[in-house]
């Protein structure tokens, strides 16, 4: 029986490896949601590419009946989320679903920088938040000084705070009993018009577009005719479904339950999240508030190996944009690479899961370009174009100046680091010191203003190996600063290959430009004629590596005899060679392209 009271709908946050899925399976397995034989550790993390990597990538819905202490049987709608900041649009857009949040913390690590952000999150959803420090099992456990912490950074008060052990099960069960009694009941009417949210959406091969929604007022059931607000399109319901967390079909969903609906709908476009799903017998007024866009702030070119499957790669690209409405994609084409995408992310983790799902689950095999952030240029006319690709760059001569992104980056590390991290950031990556924080016992919270393309390549592996993995990051877009900056091409054969070409500060430029060739010339096979491979800044070349000829010994037959025949045969050969290479043709490697990534890798000079 429908009972909104007893319905509870919150999102489990923390920084990345804090123990988010563990406690998700504890719950599955107190309230017998999942059978004990199909268990398994990190349930909700359904991904093959999830459980290898040991991380969450998607926020996973999932519905649980829980019997209270009071007597009463309660509904929880719970969304396990991510914790890595290239995922925070994931946790956004779950705390839009729900009306309270669980906090975890890592005892033994403290709060740490997602912490931080995911409970602002919450806060700026005014959402009740239960603040929980987990892991109490482990030797290293430090409890008081974690409670410290979170006064100090957040002004969690220490008796609001429980403490669990998800490995364990430890505390779980008082925590099901704050949640039914801490976290508010849905607001919204049932007999209302009909506004349903979707937070999520995927594309099943039967089903069609299958739309993951919380519905806000009014009631949804199979057979309705719905409308998506934003197109006015509209569609009949097929299905209509719960997260258990497998999708087990239902009647109908009513205001203040999360489920999904499926309408055949068979464009991936049909059903975008953030829209308002509504009866097209009965709309309602006005859509519901949705979500701020996503803005990628890293692009990258997407092509397919085999040119024949570029319809094959838009297709795979319509239906992941349905699974993770952060990513973003337009066409796009290259000399060297024939037609593709240019992608955008939010960030490089983001991007690296990107491309492995699209090679796991759609079966594609893409070549990806360089990294970059999106950089403004101020033209002579004084219009302001955005470039997201360094081949679409104006010459020299043509721009008043270029723009670049800076982000505000915290970094909260052990303060025997503090130095070293503050060094890095300031000598190698162009940041700017700002001011530092308490972060509790022994840890400072550093704040600094750096250029976002300074984080593209080898920032975070610097900052782990720094702090002995103890540093944790966050950073977002504070906005645009006037930089000396320069583009950076790559001849190969002396051809130029766009898609190879990067944008870099001129500082930097000729110790970028020579150990790009050199790993260039390094992926490139050698062929029967020399191959230049050059970089080119300022209308000069500023670097070159070469890729050596096979030589075949022309002079072998010759025993003796005056050396002019041997300079004869000699000279023959080297103008063979010359005609060869401007005749020939240069396969350049995937290989070749990847090694972009890393070019900051090298050691500093």
């Amino acid at each position: 029986m429908y009972d909104r009271s007893l319905i509870r709908n919150i999102s489990i946050i923390a920084h990345i490896d804090h123990g988010k899925s563990t406690l998700a399976d504890r719950i599955l397995e107190l309230t017998h949601t999942v059978e004990v034989r199909k268990m398994h550790a990190q349930y909700l993390d359904t991904m093959d590419i999830e459980q290898e990597r040991g991380i969450t990538i998607k926020a996973q819905p999932v519905k649980v009946m829980y019997d209270s202490k009071d007597g009463k049987s309660y509904e929880l709608n719970i969304i396990d989320t991510p914790g890595h900041v290239d995922f925070s649009y994931e946790v956004s857009r779950s705390l839009a679903a729900c009306e309270g949040a669980v906090l975890l913390v890592d005892a033994s690590q403290g709060v740490e920088a997602q912490t931080v952000a995911n409970a602002y999150l919450a806060i700026e959803n005014d959402l009740e938040i239960i603040p929980v420090i987990n892991k109490i099992d482990m030797p290293n456990a430090n409890i008081e000084e974690t409670k410290k912490e979170l006064y100090d950074t957040l002004g969690i008060k220490p008796e609001e705070i429980l403490l669990i052990s998800a490995k364990t099960g430890q505390g779980v069960p008082e925590l099901m009993e704050e949640i039914v009694h801490r976290i508010p009941a849905p607001s919204g009417d049932e007999n209302a018009k009909m506004r349903a949210l979707i937070f999520d959406a995927n594309y099943d091969p039967y089903k069609g577009v299958v739309a993951h929604v919380k519905v806000f007022e009014g009631r949804v059931s199979t057979g309705d005719v719905i409308q998506m607000m934003s197109t006015g399109a509209t569609h009949e319901v097929i299905e209509i479904g719960i997260f258990v967390p497998e999708m087990i079909p239902v009647d109908s969903i009513s205001a203040g339950e999360v489920g999904y609906i499926a309408a055949s709908m068979r464009e991936a476009n049909q059903a975008r999240v953030g829209d308002t799903i509504t009866q097209a017998n009965n709309p309602a007024d006005k859509p519901l508030p949705g979500y701020k866009e996503a803005k990628p702030v890293v692009y990258s070119g997407l092509y397919p190996v085999d040119p024949k499957d570029y319809e094959n790669l838009r297709k795979g690209l319509e239906r992941f944009k349905l699974n993770d409405a952060a990513f973003a994609y337009e066409p796009d084409n290259s000399s060297a690479l024939g037609f593709g995408f240019r992608c955008g992310f939010l960030g490089l983790l983001h991007m690296e899961i990107v491309i492995e799902r699209l090679e796991r689950e759609f079966n594609l095999d893409v070549i990806a370009t360089a990294p970059n952030v999106v950089y403004k240029v101020v033209m002579m006319n004084g219009k302001i174009e955005r470039i997201t690709d360094p081949a679409k760059m104006p010459d020299e001569g043509k721009y008043v100046e270029i723009r670049e992104p800076y982000v505000d980056l915290s970094v909260i590390t052990p303060t025997s680091s503090m130095g070293a991290i503050v060094g890095f950031i300031q000598n190698e990556k162009r940041g700017e010191f700002i001011s530092t924080d308490n972060a509790g016992k022994d840890r400072v919270a550093l704040n600094f203003k750096m250029p976002m393309a300074e984080m593209i390549f080898d920032f975070f592996d610097k900052i782990k190996a720094i702090s002995h993995g103890y540093a944790s990051m966050d950073y977002e877009i504070s906005g645009y600063r006037p930089s000396k900056l320069v583009k950076v091409g790559i001849l190969i054969n002396k051809e130029p290959v766009e898609a190879l070409g990067i944008i870099v500060h001129e500082e930097k430029a000729y110790r970028i430009a020579k150990s790009l060739v050199e790993k260039i010339a390094e992926q490139i096979p050698r062929h029967q004629f020399e191959i230049p491979v050059q970089a080119v800044a300022h209308g000069r070349i500023i670097a070159r590596a070469t890729v050596k000829a096979y030589r075949k010994d022309v002079i072998a037959k010759c025993y003796g005899g005056d050396i002019t025949r041997k300079m004869k045969l000699l000279k023959k050969q080297k103008e063979g060679k010359k005609k060869m290479r401007m005749l020939g043709n240069v396969e350049v490697p995937k290989e070749a392209f990847l090694s972009i990534l890393s070019v900051g890798k090298e050691d500093k000079n």
